[in-house]
């Protein structure tokens, strides 16, 4: 019996190339430690270094991405080793009551550590989005 393969229109297919996808990018393993005054996190993104990692915060989410070097063996051959270069997401919903401004982030043997101060809790209400 034939087998039919049907193609993608060429929009559909030229959209999704050009978008990273999902199974591209794995989530790392991750702490988080609350202390008094600041909430750290800790980020275990092994192979990769400072100049590949990148912390945005929007809102009460806090996003990061670290990517890994990429490294052309002289002995080159394929060994699928397509899953173990992913680079790494991570996406946490912290809150309000955190100062996204005022962050600090160091990175030492694949080990992320950001450190978030918290906020007065005055201030984090005036942060909050109001209700209509």
């Amino acid at each position: 019996m034939p087998t039919i393969i049907r193609h993608l229109p060429d929009s559909r297919r030229s959209a999704g190339a050009s978008t990273r996808s999902k199974s591209e990018l794995r989530s790392p393993n991750y702490d988080c430690r609350e202390k008094i005054d600041a909430l750290t996190l800790v980020v275990y993104v092994p192979g990769t270094t400072a100049s590949g990692i990148e912390i945005t915060a929007h809102g009460p989410d806090l996003k990061v991405v670290a990517r890994k070097a990429r490294y052309v063996r002289p002995n080159w051959t394929a060994l699928h080793l397509e899953k173990v270069s992913r680079d790494y997401e991570l996406n946490l919903r912290l809150g309000y009551g955190l100062d996204y401004a005022n962050l600090s982030a160091e990175v030492a043997d694949g080990i992320l550590t950001i450190t978030l101060p918290k906020l007065a809790a005055e201030s984090a209400l005036d942060r909050m989005p109001r209700a209509a």
